[in-house]
């Protein structure tokens, strides 16, 4: 399934996306859409199809409790270090760090850079959504992969210039991602994918600005299962529905990287008017549109 947030004429759905149509299945918000996610069985409609072309797409998850985003490629946490290594604890357990839940941006939302960065990066990401409280959960436990209500995209919008400044001081970042974070367009549960193999679903993951492709991985290539991902965010913590769990940016997946291994000159920061859209297989495509500041 692939379910979505709709906003028709003022009144907020959850609605089932198939083809170009959206099938009104409940009323209500992000807790209705986790709740129908997690029966993992077709709902009932409630009102006809309506066209994609004629409604407004929201972020599945609009208000998460908490986001967690992970840097769990190894080829991202290799390719964007000047150095192109890898520092051996990055194999020991999965890192993340805590980003702020007030600032969700949907699909087709405006993104406006936060001020004083002249090096706007997208990333290239999937995040999970959880679905149900949960504690202490173990990595190698098939059930574990249960409280996952389902899959969408995340964009980690990143102010490059500020969070290298902030992370000098060894803390961060802050400042330089704490303006934006995209999710959307809809919330795909586990049989939208090609197949699973170990917790790690398939997919082909691509960006693009301004309609040209920039970057491009497969969601199978992460180096932690999902279930080690869930499993160590509940370690000696509790995790609730509606928590986001970003994977972190896939190989290529961001400007950074890109420059990084040799594209410097045609790879250049985002800047007002430039389009993103980030695309998985079985997911569909988030886009959003880069505005000026207005006091830029």
């Amino acid at each position: 399934m692939r379910l979505a947030r709709l906003d028709v004429d003022g009144q907020e759905l959850v609605a089932l996306i198939e083809d170009r149509s959206a099938i009104p299945v409940s009323e209500g918000g992000q807790a209705a859409l986790i709740e129908i996610a997690m029966r993992r069985e077709r709902p009932e409609p409630i009102g006809a199809p309506l066209s994609l072309d004629d409604v407004q797409l929201l972020a599945p998850i609009d208000r998460p409790p908490s986001i967690r985003d992970y840097m769990a490629f190894e080829a991202h946490a290799r390719d964007s270090r000047p150095d192109r290594t890898v520092d051996p604890g990055w194999y020991e357990s999965p890192i993340f760090y805590f980003t702020n839940p007030a600032v969700v941006r949907g699909p087709d939302d405006d993104v406006m850079p936060p001020r004083g960065t002249r090096c706007l990066d997208y990333e290239l990401e999937a995040a999970c959504v959880i679905g149900a409280e949960c504690s202490n959960l173990d990595p190698e436990d098939p059930s574990t992969m249960d409280v996952i209500a389902g899959f969408t995209i995340l964009n980690d919008w990143s102010a490059r210039d500020i969070q290298t400044n902030e992370m000098k001081q060894g803390i961060g970042p802050i400042k330089g991602k704490d303006f934006a974070t995209s999710i959307g367009p809809v919330l795909a549960t586990l049989d939208e994918f090609e197949g699973i193999d170990k917790g790690r679903p398939k997919a082909h993951m691509q960006a693009r600005v301004n309609g040209e492709a920039w970057s491009g991985g497969e969601l199978s290539d992460i180096h932690f299962s999902w279930a080690e991902l869930v499993a160590f965010a509940s370690r000696d913590s509790r995790l609730v529905p509606g928590d986001v769990l970003g994977s972190g940016t896939v190989g290529t997946g961001c400007i950074l990287e890109l420059r990084t291994c040799g594209l410097r000159d045609t790879r250049k920061w985002l800047r007002a008017g430039d389009v993103v859209e980030l695309e998985i297989d079985g997911i569909g495509v988030l886009r959003n549109t880069v505005v000026a500041r207005p006091d830029a």
